[in-house]
């Protein structure tokens, strides 16, 4: 089974979670699943560039990003992120390569809007580099940096990278893996399924919202692409990769279909 998983940032923020997050990937793999990862690091960004007296402005959750922030995106996400999140892969007996989006032209991006400067939006991918490295036993674990084929590098959002990504490599599960315990609805209550009407009407209703909001929209793209199973799972439960990929109803499991419960 093959599955591409997308980190959280905040999942990666602190040793004891990251460790976490990297024993539940060795006990899904051990468990015979192929994985590929996508990462996020907002939380890591902000408070990089606070530290260099940097104030993070975002434009509808977008991180605007000019020459000096798209700097920081290269040493934060591709750089000390993804290499503290292999390293505690590795730790946990997983064969993890850190790359970026940017490497063997993985996810080809184009310019979303000229306000958001380096921002890009995800045009088309190449999923041999990933089919490479899982043919060869290795888990990648991808930086969400994009670049273009003329040379020029952008920060995309982690979710549409995690679609991108999927779109090429055509797994059998697209799981986000998230600090809340799945969609909620308007009581914050989890959504256990939850069809293509339903987050429609979520997000039309202003209960989905924020980082939800863009996961959902991330999410139907997928389904749209024809990706057999989407999931939104809380990361910081144990062995949650293990139990979604095994069936059980944790978080919430979008399906192109007319039901919601």
């Amino acid at each position: 089974m093959q599955v591409l998983v997308k980190l959280g940032g905040t999942l990666l923020d602190e040793p004891a979670s990251r460790k976490q997050v990297a024993r539940g990937v060795a006990e899904a793999i051990n468990a015979g699943r192929r994985l590929t990862l996508v990462h996020g690091g907002g939380r890591q960004m902000t408070r990089f560039l606070q530290e260099r007296g940097v104030e993070s402005q975002f434009v509808e959750g977008l991180r605007v990003t000019t020459d000096q922030v798209l700097d920081a995106v290269l040493k934060v996400f591709a750089g000390t992120v993804n290499k503290l999140l292999v390293a505690s892969l590795i730790e946990e007996g997983v064969p993890a390569v850190g790359i970026s989006g940017i490497d063997g032209a993985l996810v080809e991006a184009e310019p979303l809007r000229e306000e958001l400067g380096h921002v890009g939006r995800p045009v088309r991918s190449n999923p041999e580099l990933l089919r490479c490295l899982t043919d060869g036993g290795f888990v990648p674990v991808v930086a969400c940096v994009a670049g273009s084929r003329n040379g020029r590098i952008f920060n995309v959002n982690a979710d549409q990278m995690a679609v991108a990504c999927a779109k090429g490599l055509k797994p059998d599960a697209l799981v986000f893996l998230t600090d809340v315990d799945g969609v909620l609805d308007a009581k914050k209550r989890p959504i256990r399924r939850l069809d293509r009407q339903g987050m429609k009407e979520l997000m039309e209703s202003g209960v989905a919202a924020g980082g939800m909001l863009a996961k959902l929209r991330a999410a139907g793209d997928a389904l749209d692409a024809g990706i057999g199973e989407v999931i939104i799972a809380p990361g910081a439960m144990p062995a949650v990769l293990t139990r979604v990929l095994s069936g059980e109803l944790v978080g919430t499991r979008l399906e192109g279909g007319e039901r919601s419960e």
